[in-house]
């Protein structure tokens, strides 16, 4: 026993990692896409399959004279593969559309990217209760959360968002969902948070991109306090703001942040 014991102990190990890392950009719809395509998009296609297999079975042993008809099996089935093709559609649609979402909150990533070599602090996909914010950058600059939309464009005509400080417009319509309240909640939620854990009021601004629109803000818009950029534009836009924060100040800001993300990264694989 003692032997055995010895061995299993020098066969034990453990991660070399002290803290959980800190999220990607697109990880939340990267999560949602695997679970959509394991949990969904699976099962309709194995019933496709299925109907499919059972209906040409009945089929061959009719054309082998085994006195069997196989209409009776192809009405019975054919409910199944239409629906099963309607929801493997949709589900394809679905993805479709979580991976543009995921590649425009990537390609956003790597326009901040450059703000980390100016010693800002950038954090991507944070998690809150029943949501998330793409992007945050803390810097001396102040803190800005960053909501990602990324809307497909028309091949021709116009691509254009219209920002006017209340409302905004794409390609002269209303969005299914209203960017403007999404994003200040978010700007909300990030100074409440900093808050509780440092006892500071730290400035923070709220910020939507479309990657690959153009976008114009009347003299109203660009005087409210939410920016609604190109995401090309957003570091040169920080970059022009005054300085607001000393060192001190976004360091302690940034530990705090990453030490909230890293918790709830834990808690959320513990519940998991």
């Amino acid at each position: 026993m003692t032997f055995l014991k010895k061995r299993q102990r020098r066969h034990k190990r453990q991660s070399p990692l002290k803290d959980n890392p800190l999220r990607n950009p697109g990880q939340s719809l990267d999560e949602e896409i695997n679970r959509i395509i394991g949990e969904e998009g699976d099962i309709w296609i194995a019933t496709f399959c299925f109907c499919i297999a059972l209906t040409l079975c009945e089929w061959w042993r009719w054309y082998a004279n085994a006195q069997l008809n196989p209409v009776a099996m192809t009405i019975a089935a054919t409910p199944f593969l239409v629906l099963s093709s309607l929801m493997f559609l949709r589900t394809r649609h679905r993805v479709k559309r979580l991976r543009m979402a995921r590649d425009g909150e990537k390609a956003v990533g790597q326009f901040l990217a450059d703000l980390q070599a100016k010693g800002y602090r950038v954090f991507h996909d944070i998690l809150g209760d029943g949501f998330n914010i793409d992007h945050i950058v803390i810097s001396d600059r102040g803190i800005f959360t960053i909501e990602t939309k990324t809307y497909s464009k028309p091949i021709k005509g116009r691509s254009e968002i219209q920002f006017d400080g209340e409302k905004l417009l794409i390609n002269g319509h209303l969005p299914y969902r209203d960017p403007v309240t999404q994003a200040k909640a978010q700007a909300h939620w990030t100074r409440q948070i900093l808050k509780e854990s440092t006892g500071k009021d730290y400035p923070v601004k709220a910020v939507i991109v479309f990657p690959g629109w153009f976008v114009r803000s009347t003299v109203k818009g660009k005087r409210n306090s939410l920016w609604v950029l190109n995401p090309k534009a957003l570091p040169s836009f920080i970059d022009n703001e005054s300085q607001v924060l000393r060192t001190e100040d976004v360091q302690l800001a940034a530990y705090h942040l990453s030490r909230y993300i890293r918790m709830k990264r834990q808690s959320r694989a513990s519940f998991q």
